[in-house]
């Protein structure tokens, strides 16, 4: 099954759903990123997550989520366009905790303190910035709680990835149903208890569920009708011109130090996809150049 999303809202317009399928999304970015299990499964859901998230937003926009526990996996980082793509990596992908009930353990791997920050690029001048302590370190739940505690949006979001004893991705994938004013309380007791009997969004995708399929669980007896969906995919925005901006950003001592101590050229790599760029020795002369002029 392809990754994609669809999107459906209530006939009375007080519940917008989204569920979504990001098996091979999530396969590509743990290829690039060579991530352990526990990296896996939490940078999968992060993905997933963010795919949601930026699921909400139009035009060019993009959302990025991150994730900094005090735990070994370090800091997470995602970000998502609203076109369907979206791209994401983990700081220690190696890292590794015991399991918890025959289960990876992602809550000790990103750790019980930290913080998630949410930002948003809208296409106003300055990005919208929002922050929360972690809730509990499942991914999902804190994503849940941020959008109901920053954004004031009551939120549910089911995210998972499910891996064999391999550590090879079966599925990943996850929902998101949000409540719109004015609430219902009747409605929302009816969507909490079909959200429970779901159960495992993951198991259900690995038994050949679509997105579609899942929406219909969720909002079953609660009229409701199909939006646009889209297809996904990891797909990274780096560039040798952006690149080249990061090099600029460089003190011109640093880059002089840098010349000499690499003569034939410096390799920067993108941190969300493992591409990477050289810099020969040529071109670090003429971006050196270009600072000075800028000086003068």
């Amino acid at each position: 099954m392809a990754d994609h999303l669809q999107r459906v809202i209530s006939s009375d317009g007080r519940f917008f759903c989204l569920a979504c399928v990001t098996t091979d999304l999530v396969a590509e970015a743990c290829r690039r990123h060579d991530t352990g299990p526990v990296a896996t499964v939490a940078l999968g859901r992060a993905l997933t997550a963010n795919v949601l998230l930026a699921a909400l937003l139009k035009d060019d926009q993009r959302v990025m989520l991150k994730f900094e526990g005090n735990g070994p996996l370090g800091k997470i980082v995602t970000e998502g366009f609203c076109t369907g793509e979206v791209r994401g990596y983990v700081a220690n992908p190696h890292a590794d905790v015991p399991l918890k009930d025959s289960c990876i353990d992602v809550a000790t791997g990103l750790g019980q303190a930290g913080f998630l920050t949410v930002t948003k690029d809208i296409g106003l001048k300055q990005n919208y910035e929002g922050t929360v302590q972690l809730y509990t370190s499942e991914i999902g739940e804190d994503v849940a709680f941020y959008l109901t505690e920053s954004e004031q949006t009551p939120s549910a979001i089911g995210v998972g990835v499910q891996v064999d004893q391999a550590g090879q991705i079966i599925s990943a994938g996850g929902f998101l149903v949000q409540s719109l004013p004015p609430a219902d309380e009747s409605l929302i007791l009816s969507l909490e208890a079909n959200i429970k009997r779901l159960g495992s969004v993951t198991a259900l995708l690995a038994e050949g569920k679509t997105p579609a399929d899942i929406l219909e669980i969720l909002l079953a007896e609660i009229p409701h009708r199909a939006l646009l969906g889209q297809n996904l995919c990891y797909q990274c925005s780096c560039s040798e011109e952006k690149m080249q901006q990061a090099l600029f950003a460089l003190d011109k001592d640093d880059l002089f130090k840098l010349k000499e101590e690499k003569p034939d050229g410096v390799e920067v790599r993108c941190e969300f996809c493992g591409n990477t760029y050289l810099f020969e020795s040529g071109a670090l002369q003429e971006i050196i150049a270009g600072m000075e002029g800028k000086v003068q």
